[in-house]
C-alpha cells in the first residue's frame, strides 16, 4: 500500500517519503488503467493539495498517504475516477459528485452551450433587465442549471429532480456557486409537475439531460455497475422520457421558447421527427464534440 512505502516522517531525513516517490508508485499501481499518470496526479492533488511539480519535493504526511491509499483501492476496484475523487470540473464549475448522480460529461457541456445560445436569443428580444426563465428538468448534480446561472446573469433557473438524493447533491453544489446561486431554485418532483403552475407558458428555455438508454441496451461496467440506473434507463425503447418532454414542453414555453435535450445518437432522428409532428418550429439536431448527433433544439409550436 502507498502508506507503507516509507515512514511518512514530516522531517527530510533518511526514510522520509516524498510526494514525487508517492506519485510514481501510484502510477505503477494504476498501470492497468487507460491514463495512469493523469489519474495518479489527480489523486495526489486531491489528498495533498499539491498542484505543481515543485510541491512534489515536499515530504508526504501519513494521514494524506492513508487517504490516498483508500482512493487507489477504490479505483482499482473499478469505481469511476470521478466518484473516487468526489469532485469533477464542468464548464468552469467544481462540482461535488457521488453515486447519487450521473457523472458530468463533455457531451452535456455541449448541451449547456446550446441552452445558453437560446438564453441569449431570448434576452435579445425582451426589455433590458427582464429575467430569462430556464427550467433544468432532471437536474441531477445541477450541472446544467448551475452552469447556465453562472454564465448568464439574466437567467432565472428552476432545477428539478424526482430524486431526493440527487437534489441533495445539487443543493451542495448550489452552496458553492457564489452570487449566481441567487438565480437558482431547487424543486423536487417529476418533470413538469415539479414546476409551479404559474410558470406555465413563461419559460424561455427548457433543458434536460433525461434518461435515454433502453432497458436492454448494454453499458460498460464502469457505467452499469456504478451510476444510478434511474438516471440512465428510460424504458424498453429508450425514448420514453424524451418523447414525454417533447410533448409536454409546449405548455410551459413562451411563444418563441426553446426545448434543448441531450439524447442518444441512435434516437436523434426519431425524437426530431416526433418534435416536428407535435408542431415545433426550427427543429435541429446538433453534434457533440466528436461529431455524434447529441442535442435536440426545437422552438415551441406557434
Amino acid at each position: 500500500m502507498v502508506a507503507d512505502l516509507g515512514s511518512g516522517s514530516s522531517s527530510p531525513e533518511e526514510g522520509t517519503l516524498f510526494w514525487r516517490e508517492v506519485l510514481s508508485d501510484t502510477e505503477r499501481r494504476l498501470a492497468a488503467g487507460a491514463s495512469p499518470s493523469r489519474e495518479a496526479r489527480w489523486m495526489v492533488a486531491a489528498v495533498s493539495g499539491i498542484e505543481d511539480d515543485a510541491g512534489l519535493d515536499l515530504p508526504a504526511i501519513p494521514r494524506h498517504l492513508a487517504r490516498l491509499d483508500v482512493l487507489v483501492v477504490r479505483r482499482l476496484a473499478g469505481e469511476p475516477l470521478q466518484y473516487v475523487l468526489g469532485r469533477w470540473p464542468f464548464r468552469g464549475l467544481d462540482l461535488m459528485i457521488d453515486r447519487r448522480v450521473l457523472i458530468p460529461r463533455p457531451e452535456t457541456e455541449v448541451v449547456v452551450g446550446y441552452a445558453l445560445e437560446e438564453c441569449n436569443r431570448a434576452a435579445a428580444s425582451q426589455p433590458l433587465g427582464e429575467p430569462v426563465h430556464v427550467a433544468d428538468l432532471g437536474c441531477g448534480s445541477g450541472a446544467i442549471g448551475l452552469a447556465v446561472a453562472a454564465e448568464h446573469p439574466a437567467a432565472r433557473v428552476w432545477c428539478t429532480d424526482v430524486s431526493t438524493d440527487a437534489l441533495a447533491v445539487a443543493k451542495a453544489n448550489l452552496a458553492g456557486l457564489g452570487l449566481p446561486a441567487r438565480q437558482v431554485s431547487l424543486v423536487e418532483g417529476s418533470w413538469f409537475s415539479a414546476l409551479p403552475a404559474c410558470m406555465a407558458g413563461r419559460f424561455d428555455v427548457v433543458v434536460s439531460n433525461p434518461p435515454y438508454v433502453a432497458d436492454s441496451e448494454p453499458l460498460p461496467p464502469e457505467v452499469a455497475d456504478w451510476e444510478p440506473q434511474a438516471a440512465l434507463r428510460a424504458g424498453p425503447r429508450g425514448t420514453e422520457d424524451l418523447v414525454h418532454l417533447v410533448e409536454e414542453a409546449p405548455a410551459w414555453l413562451t411563444p418563441d421558447g426553446a426545448l434543448v435535450l441531450e439524447l442518444s445518437p441512435a434516437s436523434a432522428n426519431t425524437v426530431a421527427e416526433r418534435a416536428r409532428s407535435v408542431g415545433y418550429r426550427v427543429v435541429g439536431v446538433h453534434p457533440d464534440l466528436v461529431g455524434r448527433d447529441r442535442v435536440l433544439v426545437a422552438r415551441r409550436p406557434a
